[in-house]
């Protein structure tokens, strides 16, 4: 077997996606893209995106400091919230958010330029990418027809009892060309952890961005939540969430990462008390393989980084370096 560097992207946002970003990230045979959703309403950084008509800085943000050289001391300065007292307007956003609008700023609105800055001040391990640069809105229709505006709307929406039905962007929003290009350059996509309808599938909302995953030469891999996330997701599980991927790109989903053992039922009746219960697997598509493990770390519900990263880098080894590219599958029909 012969080594050689793979090119991965890892497709999401909020606190997921950083822990698989953390465990990668010091793979010497990975370089790492991180593709970021760029929809968020809420916090400090949906105040921003309204304030000063910036793009939403917190998903981005949280990415590059997973891949800080120093990340421990970069997020405990940049994730520091500002107090009241001393900041008026300015308190309850982070240093680091309103760092990295002041540089969208400083660079005339080009968002991809004030990561870069932001990554090289950083002096990230990896890549980042905001799918788009287009201002847009996640909207959803719940099953029982009701419709909602925003990201933080959407998720209440559901966590409360309503399963989403539809969801869209308005407007409309294009991936940017060099984030279509870093993608269809790809060797492997990795998509989650994340919550499913709020930062997962939002990114291939975007036009382009699909089309772009379905060139990627190697395999999709789907890294399942532990949790469901309300009342709405009651009776989801990781197949209903492949298959609704797989519908939504066009394209099959190759590897699928599940955790197999539970925490301390101490741990899980606290979470039941937010609705929220342990993601059952259900029954995943024959051509679909199972990496299946421990990802629990202690008693958050995060996946543990290094576990984390042996399943995947695992997963890569098989179908890259030691299976044909040929058997890899094509695109759905359309």
């Amino acid at each position: 077997m012969q080594l050689r560097t793979l090119k991965v992207g890892c497709f999401g946002g909020g606190t997921g996606l950083p822990s698989l970003l953390g465990g990668l990230k010091n793979n010497p045979w990975v370089d790492l893209h991180a593709i970021v959703t760029m929809f968020d309403s809420g916090g400090s950084s949906g105040q921003l995106r309204d304030e000063l008509g910036v793009l939403p800085p917190g998903d981005v943000l949280k990415c590059a400091l997973a891949l800080a050289r120093n990340e421990r001391e970069a997020r405990a300065i940049l994730l520091t919230r500002l107090p009241m007292l001393e900041y008026g307007r300015l308190a309850g956003h982070t240093g680091g958010n309103l760092l990295l609008s002041m540089m969208e700023q400083y660079t005339g609105g080009d968002f991809l330029a004030a990561v870069d800055g932001l990554r090289a001040l950083l002096g990230c391990r990896g890549h980042v990418w905001p799918i788009t640069v287009e201002r847009s809105t996640l909207c959803a229709e719940y099953a029982d027809g009701f419709r909602t505006r925003g990201e933080v709307e959407v998720d209440a929406g559901q966590a409360g009892g309503r399963p989403v039905g539809h969801l869209w962007l308005d407007p409309p929003a294009a991936i940017h060309p060099r984030v279509a290009d870093a993608i269809r350059d790809l060797d492997a996509a990795i998509i989650g952890p994340g919550s499913f309808y709020t930062s997962l599938l939002p990114i291939f909302l975007v036009e382009g961005a699909a089309d772009a995953l379905r060139s990627v030469r190697g395999p999709i891999i789907y890294v399942a939540n532990l949790l469901t996330e309300g009342r709405g997701m009651e009776g989801f599980t990781a197949a209903d969430a492949v298959q609704r991927l797989s519908a939504t790109i066009g394209r099959a989903i190759d590897v699928v990462i599940f955790n197999g053992k539970l925490p301390a039922p101490s741990v899980l009746e606290g979470y039941a008390l937010e609705q929220k219960v342990p993601l059952e697997l259900g029954r995943l598509p024959e051509e679909c393989q199972l990496i299946e493990g421990a990802f629990w770390r202690r008693s958050i519900a995060r996946h543990h980084r290094s576990r984390l990263h042996a399943a995947v880098w695992a997963a890569l080894l098989e179908h890259l370096l030691i299976r044909p590219a040929a058997e890899h599958p094509a695109p759905l029909a359309p």
